[in-house]
Parts: C-alpha cells; sequence; structure tokens
C-alpha cells in the first residue's frame, strides 16, 4: 500500500502527445477511477503506471520512490486486464500462485494467500479447473485473485468488466467494490463507463485529449462540473445543451433559448451569473430536472410537443425538440406521456448550469 504521484507526466509519440503534462496524487488505499472517451490517453496513463509504456517526461513516483526506470516487476504492482491474462494450460490454483512461486516464497506461505484469496473471491470450488471450464464472471475473479496475492502497493485494473454481459458487470463492480473494502489499496481503474467510475469510484478522473479535466469525488462532478465536457460525460442520459443568452431583466436574470422560450434564473444563483448578461451561453439541464411535477419555487415551464416515449418502470424517458435540438427528461411515469400529445413539462432551474460557447468551460462562480 502506497501513496502514487503522478509528476507533469507526459508520452509522446512523435509529434503526438497522447498525455499532456498530467499532475494527480492518489493517497494510499484510495480507489481512483480515470474515465473519459476513446483515444483521451486513460489507458496510456495506466500502462505508464504499470511500466508498460516509457513515459517521455515527468515523474510516477510510488511510496517515496521515482519508478520512471523501473520494469513492472519491480514496481510493486499488480494489474488485471480486460482479457483476463490467464494460463489456458493451468488450473485456477495454478494460475494463482504463478507469480508466488517465481518469488521462491515456502509452500506453506503460498497455500495460505491462495486460500485467503479464495475465500475472499468465492472461487474455492473452482481451484482445479481450468480457464476454458469458467465463465467470464469466474476468470475474472481468478484474474483478481492472482493479483490478491502478491499483496502489491497498488492495483491497477484496464476495462476488466468490457467484456462481461450487462448483468454480471453490475454484480462484478459491486464485488471489486466490496473487495476494496475488506482489503483496501491503492488503486487505480480505467474504464470508458461513467456509471462504473460513478458507483465505484472514492475520486473520478475525467480526461480528455490528454489531459485531466477534472478530478474529485462523483456527487461533485455530477453537481459542479467544470467544463462542458465533464458535465456531458458524467450523467446516464447525458445533459441536455442549449445555445441561448443570458439576458437582465429588472434585477434579476433570463435565459432566453433559440426558440424565444424565456426561463428565469433563480434569485439566488443570479450573482453566480450577472457579469455574464448580455452574452451568449450554454445551457446545461439534466434529463433528471425537467420533470412533469407541479412547479415549485425556481421551476421554469414549457409547452412540449412530445416525440418519443421510452418507458423504463421506475421512470419514462421522452424526448422533444426545443428549437432544433432533441431534448431528453425523465419524468413520473404515472404522467402517462404519450408520443405527438403535448405536455407541461417544469425545468428546475436550481440545477441548471450555464458555461461559455466558446471553450466549454462553466461560467459558475
Amino acid at each position: 500500500m502506497a501513496r502514487l504521484k503522478l509528476r507533469n507526466v507526459i508520452k509522446s509519440y512523435g509529434i503526438y502527445e497522447a498525455v499532456r503534462g498530467i499532475n494527480l496524487t492518489i493517497e494510499d488505499n484510495e480507489f481512483v477511477v480515470f474515465v473519459g472517451p476513446s483515444g483521451c490517453g486513460k489507458s496510456t496513463t495506466l500502462r505508464m503506471i504499470a511500466g508498460l509504456e516509457h513515459i517521455t517526461g515527468g515523474d510516477i513516483v510510488i511510496g517515496d520512490q521515482v519508478v520512471n526506470r523501473l520494469g513492472p516487476g519491480k514496481r510493486d504492482i499488480a494489474m488485471v486486464f480486460q482479457n483476463y491474462a490467464l494460463y489456458p494450460h493451468m488450473s485456477v490454483r495454478e494460475n494463482i500462485s504463478f507469480c508466488l512461486e517465481q518469488q521462491k516464497l515456502p509452500k506453506a506461505e503460498i497455500e495460505e494467500r491462495i486460500s485467503r484469496a479464495a475465500e475472499t473471491l468465492h472461487i474455492t470450488e473452482l481451484l482445479s479447473r481450468r480457464p476454458g471450464q469458467l465463465s467470464g464472471g469466474q476468470r475474472q475473479r481468478v484474474a483478481m485473485g492472482r493479483a490478491i496475492v502478491r499483496n502489491p502497493k497498488v492495483f491497477l485494473f484496464d476495462e476488466p468488466l468490457s467484456n462481461l454481459d450487462a448483468k454480471l458487470r453490475v454484480q462484478m463492480r459491486t464485488e471489486i467494490k466490496r473487495l476494496h473494502q475488506l482489503l483496501p489499496t491503492t488503486t487505480v481503474y480505467v474504464t470508458h463507463d461513467q456509471v462504473e467510475a460513478m458507483t465505484m469510484a472514492d475520486r473520478v478522473v475525467v480526461m480528455n485529449g490528454g489531459i485531466i479535466e477534472q478530478a474529485g469525488p462523483p456527487q461533485e462532478l455530477y453537481h459542479h462540473p467544470v467544463s462542458q465536457f465533464v458535465a456531458g460525460f458524467i450523467g446516464s442520459p447525458s445533459m441536455n445543451f442549449l445555445n441561448a443568452t443570458l439576458e437582465a431583466d429588472g434585477d434579476g436574470l433570463v435565459v432566453i433559448l433559440n426558440d424565444g422560450s424565456r426561463l428565469a434564473v433563480p434569485a439566488r444563483r443570479v450573482a453566480e451569473y450577472r457579469t455574464h448578461a448580455g452574452r451568449p451561453v450554454v445551457l446545461g439541464i439534466r434529463p433528471e430536472s425537467i420533470s412533469s411535477l407541479t412547479p415549485k419555487p425556481g421551476f421554469e415551464t414549457i409547452e412540449a410537443n412530445i416525440d418519443l416515449v421510452e418507458p423504463l418502470g421506475p421512470e419514462t424517458m421522452i424526448y422533444f425538440d426545443i428549437g432544433s435540438v432533441s431534448i431528453c427528461a425523465s419524468v413520473d411515469p404515472e404522467s402517462d406521456p404519450r408520443p405527438r400529445a403535448k405536455m407541461p413539462l417544469s425545468f428546475n432551474m436550481n440545477r441548471m448550469h450555464l458555461f461559455d460557447p466558446v471553450g466549454g468551460r462553466s461560467l459558475s462562480g
């Protein structure tokens, strides 16, 4: 167990800079998830931490040691891969014990570590089987067991659930989170799935174009995104964005949409945005902040022509247009929305976000 530091880490491939000088400290026992679209640099960063990619510049520090020049086997890390990377000709027991035997540990200690890991992961009855006789979820548990027995300073997970079906993904992410609570170890987890990031992480790191857009606890990123990119990436369904103008309206402010709709800014948020009056903005509002409920203070109502309805049981997603932009809203199923019908919808402006149309940075504060 150790603190992990990335200090101005750069990775270049010729003139292409895949990772552009990122700085991050991951505390001892912290579970940090890197998330972002393909090509954002998250997997490259993980591979540099593991020693599978040479860094172009900066330092990677594990504990008190700069590990830039150390090979993967000397960094005291354990990695769980997307494709499990199990030896098909070996039993589960042999796969788990392989790295321990390479370290020439006493047989009694090897057996104790295997038994403890197998019990923790509920794979004791699988120890005599080979990987080809296991399901995807069982193979992933074995891969995790192989990592656990090493007692590493840092766990690295490279999109470990990508090959599993939806139901098993939910089960496995719960098990990984529970495992971290049982065996707290500094953990770096890479995924493109923001739901995995939100549900598993102590802290989420959103990457975009080789830089860190924002790092913080999941709820902080959800409620206080620093950019339109983070706001659109975190949350499912993603945030709605509408081009608008912010105008003064007496002592208050109003957001004027391109179709002429006027949405008043709640009084408690006027000071937050007053300096931006008279300029174009991008209004961001999440589907769950648009409802069919009776408006409350800070809510603004519009009449929507419903285009599409998606019943999901506890909620119903509806889609409608404002100008030429399709908007998604999450409404109460009992409101019985129907396609091609009109429906009053309330925008919770207490939870709106305003972004700069040039650069996409949040205008909050």
